[in-house]
Formats: C-alpha cells, sequence, structure tokens
C-alpha cells in the first residue's frame, strides 16, 4: 500500500504509516516495529519528496519480505514538512513525543533538516541524513549519521568538472539559504584554484514568482556559462525565463542536476549539464531500480531514493542486530552496521564522526531525462 501524504498540522495529527492510517494513541503497536521519516511531499520540493517516499515504502516492503524485524511487521510513520522548517520541526516533536521512533530520516533542504536534526540530537534520537549536503551536516551531534556526499565534497567535484568542460569565467546563481550559501562560497573557492574566474553570482531570495531581474543582472556579465542550482519549483521558473531571455545559448550547469531539472519541462532542459551525488551503484543498485520501476511502473526521478532506501533498511538492521528499538542500542547497532554495508548506492562505512566515507558522485546531462555522460 502506499504512503498517504499530508501536511504535519500538530503535535497530535494523525500519524501516517506505510500501511494504514493509524490513530496516534495506538501508533506504537506492539505487532509492528516503526521508526520516522519527514519527506517534503508538499511545497516546492514535492516532486522529490514523493519521489523518496516511494522509496520509503519500497524498502519496506524489502524488510517485510525477509521477515520483518524481530518477528514483527515493518513500518515507517512518514510526516511532510510541506518544505517549511517550522512544520518539519512539528512533524520531527510528534515523531518523538508521540510516536517515540528510535530513527527518523530527512529532511531534503539543508536549512529544514538542520533544525529538524539538532532537535532530534538534543533528545537522543538517531537522525539519518539522506539528501542535504551542508557542511553543518557533519556538527549535529552524536547521534546524527550521514549517507551523502556534503557540499565540500561536491563543490571540489563540480568545479573540476566545470573546469574540465572548458568553462573558465562563469556566473553563479543559487538560493539564499544555508545550501546555496554553501554552494556559491565553496564553488568559487575551488573554482579559482583551478585559474577560474566567477563574473557574477547572485543569491536569490525563494519563493518569488519571477527571477528575471536576477537572470538579467548575472547576463550582463557575458559569462562563458551558468553555474546554478535550485529546488524543483524554482528551478523551472528560472529554466523557463532563462531560456526565454535567450541565455540557454550559453552553456548551463547545475549543481544536483535531478534536483534542479525535477519539475523542469523536457524541451526546456534538453542539453543541461551537471553533476549529482550518485545514484545507484553496482548489482544491488539495478536490482533495486527494477524493482522500484516494477511497483511504479517508472524508475526514479531524483537521485535521492537511493539514499532513503539504504537509510531504512540500515535501520531494520540496526533494531534486528540491537534487538531493541532503545535509541542508544540502535545507535551503537548502526555503528555496526555502517562497516562496508553493501547499499543500493554502493558501499557504506560511517567514520568515527558517522559521516559516510567517500560517497559516490556522478556526471550527468539531460537528454529527453537525466543520463550519464
Amino acid at each position: 500500500m502506499s504512503l498517504l501524504p499530508r501536511p504535519a498540522l500538530s503535535l497530535l495529527a494523525v500519524a501516517v504509516s506505510l500501511c494504514s492510517v493509524v490513530p496516534a494513541a495506538i501508533a506504537q503497536d506492539a505487532n509492528e516495529v516503526r521508526m520516522g521519516a519527514v519527506l517534503s511531499l508538499t511545497g516546492s520540493n514535492a516532486t522529490v519528496g514523493e519521489d523518496v517516499r516511494r522509496a520509503v515504502a519500497l524498502a519496506v516492503d524489502q524488510v517485510n519480505a525477509r521477515g520483518g524485524v524481530m518477528g514483527k511487521k515493518f513500518g515507517v510513520i512518514v510526516e511532510d514538512s510541506n518544505g517549511n522548517a517550522t512544520t518539519a520541526l512539528n512533524a520531527a516533536r510528534k515523531l518523538v513525543s508521540v510516536d517515540k521512533v528510535p530513527v527518523v530520516i530527512g529532511e531534503y533542504s539543508s536549512g529544514i533538516t538542520l533544525p529538524m536534526a539538532q532537535y532530534l540530537v538534543k533528545e537522543g534520537v538517531t537522525h539519518i541524513n539522506i539528501a542535504s549536503t551542508s557542511i553543518k551536516v557533519r556538527d549535529l551531534g552524536a547521534t546524527s549519521f550521514n549517507l551523502i556526499g556534503l557540499e565540500n565534497l561536491g563543490n571540489r567535484f563540480s568545479a573540476a568538472d566545470t573546469w574540465a568542460l572548458g568553462y573558465r569565467k562563469v556566473a553563479i546563481i543559487a538560493p539564499n539559504n544555508a545550501y546555496g550559501q554553501g554552494v556559491a562560497a565553496g564553488y568559487k573557492e575551488e573554482f579559482e584554484k583551478l585559474g577560474g574566474k566567477i563574473v557574477a553570482e547572485v543569491l536569490y531570495t525563494q519563493g518569488q514568482s519571477t527571477y528575471r531581474r536576477e537572470l538579467q543582472q548575472i547576463a550582463r556579465a557575458t559569462p562563458d556559462a551558468y553555474i546554478y542550482t535550485a529546488y524543483g519549483q524554482e528551478s523551472a521558473i528560472i529554466n523557463r525565463e532563462a531560456f526565454e531571455l535567450g541565455l540557454r545559448a550559453q552553456p548551463w550547469y547545475a549543481i544536483l542536476l535531478s534536483m534542479s531539472l525535477s519539475d523542469t519541462p523536457p524541451q526546456i532542459a534538453k542539453g543541461q549539464l551537471g553533476m549529482e551525488v550518485g545514484s545507484v551503484q553496482g548489482t544491488a543498485g539495478k536490482a533495486y531500480t527494477d524493482a522500484f520501476a516494477a511497483k511504479y511502473k517508472e524508475g526514479p526521478k531524483t537521485s535521492y531514493t537511493g539514499y532513503a532506501y539504504d537509510a531504512v533498511l540500515m535501520t531494520a538492521a540496526a533494531i534486528e542486530k540491537a534487538k531493541s528499538t532503545d535509541p542508544a542500542a540502535v545507535q551503537a547497532a548502526l555503528k555496526a552496521v555502517g562497516k562496508n554495508y553493501q547499499g543500493v548506492t554502493g558501499p557504506i562505512t560511517f567514520d568515527e564522526n558517522r559521516q559516510r566515507i567517500d560517497p559516490p558522485y556522478a556526471k550527468l546531462k539531460f537528454d529527453d531525462k537525466v543520463v550519464p555522460r
């Protein structure tokens, strides 16, 4: 059965599980083991959030097909952040205080993930980061685990990639939040090390109906290429207006391409290049992609689904290993599980700070869909 997305309206809101709508009072059924997830099911990142929700549901199917956890059925209580930090924080509070889950995965935007995860760490509950790339994720604390490459590594990768593509004078446009600020500053530092020059830089305010002024501003610098990163629905506006203004005559390179093009029409997106956190790897990755397509009649739209899938399976494995849902016991078991765990995103090993060692990256292009180049 599918998840039932709905906004997290209050701490006493009805829990949404993978199997059914369950009153909060019986959310911790003695016959079921559950974890939590906070995802952007509505708002500007809804396309990504729904894609990730599907991966979560598929992972639960896999766990239960193997017999569940500790002899019980396994499930995930999913809360909608609505792409809003306050809503996400309230959702996390509900998952901790009402549902009493030992682990929460999510969110997506770093500006939402950070305060939510800080709360979880303060409460001693396990947080697993599956999508946010701010380097501040490293400093969340002892109960936070990270599966994805952060912006310090991503900026180095994208700077080297764009330099190799022959770009020398570039303009940058990114959201004015923790993620966008980190990308703009980090990419600039890495690109200038290589000898490149940033001829214009704009950090835009999210939620605008138009970005023509910002686009015209960076266009006046006549760059070799435009380097950008943007969330789905905002990116669709930026891409459409760049196309209408004739700016696509120059190359456009997206940092996190699948995120940036998730809501952009294919005829506008065609030909864009970019990079992305690596998605699925090897035999396990192919099996996951095949199972996803079989269940949903289409493949994943973004690169983040595999991280959510791995996070859910690793959590189930940790609870099984701990034979307990006590957060401290699960955290200790998760450290043990995270020693060369063979995930669909490749081998996963945590360092002493619970950060993934050598996370994957990919060079991509849009050719009717996002594909490797």
